[in-house]
């Protein structure tokens, strides 16, 4: 247990800028302090004290604002930042080196006994408020996006965005990265390419003498050949 302490500390000191002394991270971090009595909780419950497990759980979530069932397994450092509003489900799995910042949610969507929370892979980087839902795998050295709703599955190296969550990148290297809110939004993208080509068409309307505003119907009707041509050679047909 002392040398989990020492090795969750010294891995703060590499993770986390604010951080300035290793008596400050000992004290001040409900992060490590969940962890801790997650592990406390942990080994009551494999051992059949359930009750025994669960009360130090209610205990941690008094204290540090954060919900790790005993039940779940959880990696080697592992790094709630801030932590306020995390929950991690009974079934849930967490690997090695993975880094959780505030409001995170590891939920279920069964109400029967079976594995029914996320696995997340070793390396990964969630989001604030991100929730993972369900029985899905998130693949080693993803990051997830600050506020996405993940419902699938995601294979290594990805990187997962928006609502619901879509991956927008592959092959992504593990690292230690705290950028979990400058990510690509595919929605932005899509609307850009949508008001691209609206002023493709709008100056393609202007160049055959039409207002894009006014246009008189009968006159469209009139030339619609030379508008088709106009128009098929800018898709390329």
């Amino acid at each position: 247990m002392f040398e989990r302490i020492k090795e969750d500390i010294e891995m703060v000191m590499l993770r986390d800028p604010a951080a300035r002394s290793k008596l400050e991270i000992f004290l001040t971090y409900p992060g490590l302090h969940a962890i801790w009595w997650y592990e406390i909780a942990h080994w009551f419950w494999i051992r059949n004290y359930l009750f025994t497990g669960r009360f130090i759980s209610a205990l941690a979530r008094l204290l540090t604002g954060i919900e790790i069932h005993p039940g779940a397994k959880i990696g080697r450092r592992v790094f709630i930042d801030h932590g306020m509003g995390v929950v991690v489900g009974e079934t849930a799995i967490v690997g090695d080196d993975v880094l959780i910042y505030q409001g995170v949610v590891l939920g279920g969507t069964s109400l029967e006994r079976k594995k029914r929370h996320p696995t997340i892979g070793s390396g990964v980087v969630i989001g604030s408020g991100a929730k993972i839902i369900g029985d899905i795998t998130i693949g080693d050295c993803s990051k997830i996006g600050a506020g996405s709703v993940v419902l699938k599955s995601a294979p290594p190296g990805s990187t997962v965005v928006g609502i619901p969550g879509r991956n927008v990148k592959e092959k992504r290297k593990c690292a230690i990265d705290l950028d979990h809110g400058e990510l690509p939004d595919p929605i932005a993208e899509v609307i850009k390419l949508i008001l691209q080509r609206q002023d493709e068409m709008e100056m393609q309307l202007k160049a055959l003498g039409l207002s894009t505003t006014t246009i008189n119907v009968d006159e469209l009707f009139n030339r619609k050949s030379e508008i088709e041509e106009i128009f098929s050679e800018g898709a390329g047909i």
